[in-house]
């Protein structure tokens, strides 16, 4: 009886030892399941805003996983944007100023000047010595170079990126309790459980599959009390509309020949009235007129040269700017952007982009893609196109070594503005402009107020016109508020969002540069490390002390 009762006992310990032993290692969701995954920090997206958000949670001490869509890191700076769009430089600190010296560093080795001498190009891009003294930074590069740094922090921080994994953008993606998201899952079969979350996308999905408020396309002015927002018919800031007037029809004089390709028939609406059409894409290319390091332009399978009847009817009216953004970034290299009444970027053809399923984005970025192929063609090759163009034309072409997986074509189609959060805190231009004190910063812009061209249409005097452009600078750098990349505490407690902040079209316009998403992401990390260590919703975050962090992480809150 006694050696019953003895083993009893032991039977009795052995299995609270394995319950307490499933209990405590049962949790490691990659030893009880492969498909599920747990950190402290879930990163949605592969920008460089991901990045420098990763970065900060591994040196914060927490555990991270980066779930990126893509399998190349650093979307638009290290897709060809690389004549980066600064402002102010003073007000670039922390992770994001970490890596433009990172890139100076690079270019000041003999070795990375390979299709021409650093002498040539000399000094262009870089600080100055009085302002960053040691660290010295570039800010024009290549896509290579930049993509190199951003896989130089993921390795030295040994941060885990799971790529080419896309999020489950149904109502069985997202799981959430009490305002709180506890995992989601992507297409994959994977599912990835964390404290806290953030959307560091372009396109704002996983805030949007979450449930979470936000906006898509331009207020009305009255909205947020604005000059510079909904229809801008007229503003004429950076010379991309038609300075002659041209006829708009296939047949001139004959509306009942139809229109051109790219024009929309809708009738022009008011000034300041909003609308769901957002700023137009295009891709930055990276050309070259090296003879051993170009690739021709090479004519797509679906080439249709009336795509571009417009452009000629400008050329013939003497427009001749067509190399005006062809800006040179080292070894003989460009970052292209659009440039002119009619360029590169594909005005009007991107509206349902940002609510789009995966595959209408893939037709979309594939449209994108052959509308820019095309005319690459087509001005390097048409007889219309005046000789002086064309000759110079020929001499370029996309350049050999980069992106070699991908036909030496960007990767990363130019979201210039998608989704938009409807925060705690709305961004507009009355912020940017100085006519409203900032609560509570947590980085600074100080580009202009940027939008591209967003829709052609046929004015009341019968000729082609565009209408989008805007660009309007502040009067200084301004703050950007913390409450821009929360959502609502009743919407979600436990996640942020530095690229897709909260803002109107207009003051977006001045946020979207990528030296200020690096410094949102990072300071977005800070805020979820601190909503840990508190056990805080992150709207209920002390904001001195997380003010003390991010100065501590050499962020630049205000200028004085």
């Amino acid at each position: 009886m006694k050696n019953r009762s003895f083993l009893s006992i032991r039977f009795f310990n052995a299995i609270v030892s394995m319950t307490l032993f499933l209990l405590i290692f049962g949790c490691d969701s990659k030893k009880s399941n492969p498909n599920e995954y747990s950190a402290d920090l879930i990163i949605y997206g592969g920008t460089s805003a991901a990045v420098t958000a990763a970065v900060e949670a591994v040196q914060s001490g927490k555990t991270v996983l980066v779930v990126s869509p893509d399998t190349h890191l650093g979307g638009l700076s290290s897709g060809g944007l690389g004549f980066t769009d600064t402002g102010d430089k003073s007000t670039i600190g922390g992770l994001s100023r970490e890596f433009y010296h990172r890139v100076w560093q690079h270019y000041n080795d003999s070795a990375a000047w390979k299709w021409q001498k650093h002498s040539e190009y000399g000094n262009k891009g870089q600080g100055t010595v009085a302002m960053d003294g040691e660290n010295r930074t570039m800010w024009i590069f290549e896509p290579h170079v930049a993509e190199q740094v951003f896989e130089d922090f993921i390795a030295e921080n040994k941060i885990t990126v799971l790529r080419d994994e896309w999020l489950d953008r149904t109502s069985a993606g997202v799981t959430k309790e009490d305002s709180k998201i506890i995992s989601f899952k992507t297409l994959s079969g994977k599912v990835f459980a964390g404290k806290m979350f953030i959307d560091a996308t372009y396109e704002g999905d996983l805030m949007a599959a979450a449930g979470i408020s936000y906006n898509v396309g331009r207020e009305a002015c009255s909205v947020y009390v604005e000059t510079w927002n909904g229809v801008q018919a007229g503003a004429k800031h950076h010379g991309h509309y038609f300075k002659y007037p041209i006829d708009p029809y296939k047949t001139p004089g004959k509306p009942e020949s139809g229109l051109l390709y790219g024009i929309s028939p809708e009738p022009i609406a008011p000034n300041c009235t909003g609308d769901n059409k957002i700023q137009a894409y295009c891709f930055r290319l990276c050309m070259s007129n090296h003879p051993d390091n170009r690739v021709p332009f090479a004519k797509p399978e679906n080439y249709n040269p009336t795509n571009y009847e417009l452009l000629v009817r400008v050329f013939d009216a003497g427009w001749r700017e067509w190399f005006g953004k062809f800006d040179m970034i080292p070894n003989r290299k460009t970052d292209t952007n659009n440039h002119g009444p009619f360029s590169s970027d594909f005005i009007g053809m991107n509206y349902d982009y940002p609510e789009a399923t995966y595959e209408r984005r893939k037709e979309i970025i594939k449209a994108h893609e052959d509308y820019q192929k095309g005319l690459l063609y087509f001005v390097a090759n048409d007889p219309r196109v005046p000789k002086e163009i064309q000759e110079e034309m020929q001499a370029w072409g996309l350049a050999k070594d980069e992106f070699p997986d991908n036909g030496n074509w960007s990767r990363q189609l130019y979201i210039r503005e998608a989704r938009r959060l409807l925060g705690v805190y709305v961004t507009t231009e009355n912020d940017v402009l100085a006519k409203s004190e900032v609560p509570s910063s947590v980085g600074m812009g100080s580009y202009a107020m940027d939008s591209h061209n967003i829709q052609r249409y046929v004015t009341a005097e019968g000729f082609v016109q565009n209408e989008g452009d805007v660009g309007v600078h502040p009067h200084s750098p301004y703050s950007i508020s913390y409450g821009s990349i929360i959502p609502k505490r009743e919407e979600c407690q436990n996640l942020l969002v530095p690229v897709c902040v909260s803002s109107s079209h207009i003051a977006y316009g001045s946020i979207r540069m990528e030296p200020v998403f690096m410094i949102l992401g990072q300071s977005a990390a800070i805020a979820a490390c601190k909503a840990i260590d508190t056990n805080h919703a992150v709207q209920d975050i002390p904001y001195e002390a997380l003010k003390e962090k991010l100065l501590e992480r050499n962020q630049i809150l205000k200028l004085h």
